[in-house]
């Protein structure tokens, strides 16, 4: 027999070994020798009174073996010769874009205007030691996009979440850890990700998919309202049938030539403000009520706030325990600047964005002259 139950124990529970064991015999009214084992389904920390506790959702096996563990298995198909969908950007969208393709049976050809994950580190040192920025290559541009050095943070606001659970599982077939399957604010860390990244492409390619760096698509070719190639900025076109735009938040190119091809744009409200950052040991003995360094169980504390002034909602966005600050600039004389963590969240710091709502149809109305630009003008 297999039951879910929900447990909870405190730091002291937390480190005595069968903690787990004990509590789930009493609750379930099982003598522990007839527990085969127990699999931690998930895990999150409840610091919100004085007493820190960790709670667990788990399932107990009792009186039968525990099943061996079982990968998801993705029906990747080999496509070399299958249909092609063109894919512009190779971010997070256009990397699992490429892999649906596959699952499906077409054949992903990618384009990247960036470089792969091992050449764009030399322009992010640029950026950082030298105060070069590449318009092409950057902490936003390049394989794997603004995900590759940005944190892995695994959660989204969004209510269109669709299979979440897949897109995890993808993650750890790649080479994340399977604790991101488990707790509750799952995070990879920015020093992890870039291998993961690349594990993707050797996947698409290895299946017959193609990707192409430092190749930019500045031009579509349309007749009869339909897209039949794309051109690219070295002058050279290629025929399409099928195209997915992954291009990104920061791809202010490709929206101003969707909009100069009349093709629909709707602007939508954003937030904007700016990244702070404090010593991690304050928001530690803020969240979990204690002086000093944390306990050795507890990770870097982090914080998520909310607040509405003048009918204006303004919030925390992006928190980063343990973390630190790099520039994000896509341009030359940009000023932008983005958080991210290693996957221990050692650093000395936190940092976070505060954001405050921009109405896109009120705030700015001297900007309407740009129609559903206006907000990348602003």
């Amino acid at each position: 027999m297999v039951q879910e139950i929900q447990l909870r124990t405190n730091l002291i529970e937390e480190k005595k070994a069968g903690t787990l064991l004990y509590k789930a015999a009493r609750k379930l009214g099982v003598d522990s020798k007839e527990i085969s084992g127990i699999k931690v389904l998930r895990k999150s920390i409840d610091a919100r009174k004085k007493e820190t506790f960790f709670n667990y959702k788990v399932a107990v096996f009792i009186n039968e073996p525990i099943p061996e563990k079982s990968s998801t298995v993705f029906d990747y198909k080999e496509v070399s010769n299958a249909k092609e969908i063109h894919i512009v950007g190779f971010g997070p969208s256009g990397m699992y874009a490429a892999l649906r393709c596959i699952e499906l049976g077409y054949k992903p050809i990618i384009l990247e205007r960036g470089k792969n994950v091992q050449e764009r580190r030399r322009d992010i040192k640029a950026i950082n030691q030298d105060h070069i920025v590449n318009e092409n290559s950057n902490y936003c541009y390049g394989e794997g996009g603004a995900g590759t050095y940005s944190d892995g943070k695994l959660y989204t606001r969004s209510l269109k979440r669709g299979d979440v659970r897949r897109i995890f599982e993808n993650l750890v077939y790649h080479g994340a850890t399977e604790q991101i399957l488990i707790d509750a604010h799952p995070h990879i860390g920015t020093n992890k990700l870039p291998k993961i990244i690349q594990n993707i492409r050797e996947t698409i390619l290895k299946f017959g998919g193609e990707i192409y760096f430092n190749t930019q698509v500045t031009d579509f070719i349309i007749k009869n309202n339909q897209l039949k190639a794309i051109v690219l900025k070295d002058g050279n076109e290629m025929t399409v049938n099928s195209v997915i735009l992954a291009t990104g938040h920061s791809a202010r190119d490709m929206y101003e030539l969707l909009h100069k091809k009349n093709i629909a744009l709707k602007a939508k409200s954003f937030a904007m403000g700016v990244r702070v950052e404090h010593p991690q040991e304050i928001i530690d003995s803020i969240q979990y009520n204690c002086e000093g360094t944390r306990d050795e169980l507890l990770p870097a504390a982090a914080y998520s706030l909310v607040h509405q002034v003048n009918n204006r909602g303004v919030y925390s966005f992006c928190m980063c325990p343990g973390g630190f600050i790099v520039p994000a600039a896509t341009a030359s004389g940009e000023v932008v600047v983005n958080g991210m963590s290693p996957s221990r969240r050692n650093n000395k710091f936190a940092n976070s964005g505060i954001v405050v709502e921009i109405n896109i149809d009120k705030d700015i109305p001297k900007y309407d002259q740009f129609g559903p630009l206006k907000g990348l003008e602003y």
